[in-house]
C-alpha cells in the first residue's frame, strides 16, 4: 500500500483540508461523518455484491443444473472447489500486493476484473454445455474473488478504523449478503422465463449472463470508489506514516491470537457455505420442499444476516466483548445444525436462528485482526485469513459432495458438527491466550476506547518529541561555524 493509502481517514491532523475546486461545502470534506458514510460507505459495501451474487449461482441453480449438465453432486461442488483452490494461495499474494504493490484502489479493481471474466466464461460455459470451461471460469472468477474481499476489508480499516469498524464490517457483510439473497431467489425465476422459449442447457447459459451483469455493477463500484478515495488523499492533509517495510518473513512474527482466529474462521465457515451450497437438494428430500420454497429456506441464512449483522455490528460495537460474541455465534451454529440433522423441526426455524448467528460472529470476529496486527500488514494478515478460509472450504466441499453421494446428508450434517466442535475449542484457546496477554480482544468497549487513547496520546508524544528533535538539528545546522 502506498504511504499515502496508510493512514486511516478519521485520524486527527494538523491542519485544514485544501481547497477542492469541485466542492467548497462540508459534506465533501472526506473527514466529515456523512461524506464518509454517504457515498463512501455504500459504494463500499456494493464493492463486493456482484462476487457474492455469482458465488451461489451453482447453489440457486443446483437440481436445475444436475439435470441439464447431467451431473453428480461430487461434480457439482466441484465448481465451489475450483473457485477456493486458487484462493489458498493468492488471498495471501493478494493481500501482500495490496499492501506492497498496487495499493488498495489498483487491487480493488484489478480483482473486479478478474470476478466479471470469470462469470462472463461461466455463463457462456454453460451456454455451449462446456464443463471444462465453466471449471476454468470458476478457477478465474475465485482469483478475485476473495482478493476483492480483501481490497474491501483494506478500505474499510483505512477509512473507519477506530470504534466504527465492528459496525462498518457489519454493514459490508449485510450488503454482501444482500447479493447472495437476490441470487437464491431470483434466479429460479429467471431461469423459468428463459425456459418459455429456450431449454436445457442454454437456457441455463442465458440465466447465468445476469450475474455477468452484477458483476459489472460492482466493477463501476471499484472505479468509483478508487475516484473518491484518490480525492480524499489529495484533499487531506495528513501526516504520513513512515516507511515501514512489509516483508514475507514479517508472516511468522503474527501473535498465536491471529492463528486461532484463522482457526475459527475456516472451521466455522466450511459449516455453513458448503452446507448452503448443497441445502437445495437436502431441503427437499427431508422437508418435502418445491425447489422455489427450498430455495427461500436455503437463502434465509443470507436473508437474516443482510438485515442483523448493522445491528449486531452496532451492538458490539457499543459493547465490545468480541470474543464472547464469537463463541456464542459458535455454539448457536452448531445447536442449529443439530437441530436440522435430529429433529423435523420447522426449517425455517433452524435457518432463521443460524443466520442470526452468522452475522453475530462475523461481525466480532474479522475486526479483532485490526486489533492485533499493524496497519501496514493489514491487507496481508486478512489475505492469510482468507486463504486459510479457502483452503478449507476447497477440500471441504469436494469431501462435502463425496459424503452426500456415498453416505447421504446425515453423515453430512455429523461432519459439519465436527468442524463447529473444532472452532469453538479454538474460541476458548483464544480466550484464555488473550487473557494472558492482557485481554484486548474481549476488552469491554468502554476500556478499549481508553487504551486506544491512550496510545494515541503517547504517539503523539513521541511524534512531537521527534518533531523537536528534528527541529533543533536542522537550527544547529544552520548556524555558522566559527573557525
Amino acid at each position: 500500500m502506498s504511504e499515502e493509502e496508510k493512514t486511516p481517514l478519521i485520524t486527527e491532523v494538523e491542519g485544514k483540508p485544501e481547497s477542492d475546486p469541485g466542492c467548497t461545502g462540508g459534506i465533501c470534506n472526506p473527514k466529515n461523518c456523512i461524506h464518509r458514510y454517504f457515498p463512501v460507505l455504500v459504494i463500499m459495501c456494493f464493492l463486493s455484491f456482484g462476487s457474492y451474487f455469482c458465488y451461489d449461482n451453482p447453489a440457486a441453480l443446483q437440481d436445475t443444473m444436475l439435470k441439464d449438465l447431467n451431473l453428480t453432486e461430487g461434480k457439482f461442488m466441484l465448481f465451489y472447489s475450483l473457485y477456493s483452490w486458487p484462493n489458498v494461495v493468492l488471498c495471501f499474494f493478494g493481500g501482500f500486493l495490496i499492501d506492497k504493490l498496487f495499493g488498495v484502489r489498483l487491487g480493488a479493481i484489478i480483482f473486479s476484473v478478474f470476478v466479471t471474466i470469470g462469470q462472463v466464461m461461466f455463463a457462456f460455459g454453460a451456454l455451449t454445455n462446456t464443463f471444462w470451461l465453466m471449471g476454468l471460469a470458476r478457477f478465474i472468477f475465485g482469483i478475485g474473488g476473495e482478493s476483492l474481499a480483501v481490497a474491501q476489508n483494506a478500505y474499510a480499516v483505512k477509512w473507519f478504523s477506530g470504534r466504527e469498524l465492528n459496525m462498518v464490517f457489519g454493514l459490508q457483510l449485510s450488503f454482501s449478503r444482500v447479493g447472495s439473497t437476490v441470487n437464491m431467489n431470483i434466479m429460479q425465476p429467471i431461469y423459468k422465463l428463459f425456459d418459455e422459449n429456450v431449454h436445457g442447457y442454454k437456457c441455463l447459459g442465458l440465466a447465468l449472463f445476469v450475474g455477468a451483469g452484477m458483476c459489472l455493477f460492482s466493477l463501476f463500484c471499484s472505479l468509483f470508489l478508487a475516484a473518491l478515495d484518490k480525492r480524499a488523499d489529495r484533499v487531506l492533509k495528513r501526516s504520513k506514516v513512515g516507511g515501514e517495510e512489509i516483508r514475507m518473513r514479517d508472516v511468522k512474527d503474527f501473535p498465536l491470537t491471529f492463528w486461532l482466529i484463522s482457526i475459527i474462521c475456516v472451521a466455522y465457515y466450511v459449516a455453513v457455505f458448503p452446507f448452503v451450497g448443497l441445502g437445495l437438494v437436502f431441503f427437499e428430500m427431508k422437508f418435502s420442499m418445491s425447489p422455489t420454497s427450498a430455495n427461500a429456506v436455503n437463502s434465509l441464512v443470507y436473508i437474516v444476516s443482510a438485515v442483523a449483522s448493522p445491528f449486531f455490528g452496532f451492538l458490539i460495537d457499543r459493547t465490545g466483548k468480541n470474543i464472547f460474541w464469537v463463541i456464542i455465534g459458535t455454539t448457536v451454529t452448531l445447536g442449529c445444525h443439530a437441530l436440522l440433522a435430529f429433529s423435523f423441526v420447522s426449517a425455517y426455524v433452524g435457518m432463521i436462528v443460524m443466520g442470526l448467528a452468522y452475522s453475530v460472529l462475523a461481525s466480532a470476529l474479522w475486526p479483532m485482526v485490526s486489533l492485533i496486527i499493524p496497519e501496514h500488514q493489514i491487507g496481508t494478515a486478512y489475505g492469510i485469513m482468507q486463504a486459510i478460509q479457502n483452503l478449507g472450504l476447497a477440500v471441504i466441499s469436494l469431501v462435502a459432495g463425496i459424503i452426500v453421494d456415498s453416505s447421504g446428508y446425515l453423515v453430512l450434517e455429523v461432519f459439519f458438527m465436527a468442524w463447529l466442535c473444532l472452532a469453538l475449542i479454538a474460541g476458548v484457546l483464544l480466550y484464555l491466550s488473550d487473557v494472558a496477554k492482557g485481554g484486548r480482544l474481549n476488552m469491554g468497549a468502554k476500556k478499549r476506547r481508553e487504551m486506544v487513547a491512550a496510545l494515541e496520546a503517547e504517539q503523539q508524544r513521541l511524534a512531537d518529541q521527534a518533531r523537536i528533535a528534528t527541529e533543533n538539528n536542522a537550527s544547529i545546522d544552520e548556524k555558522p561555524s566559527i573557525n
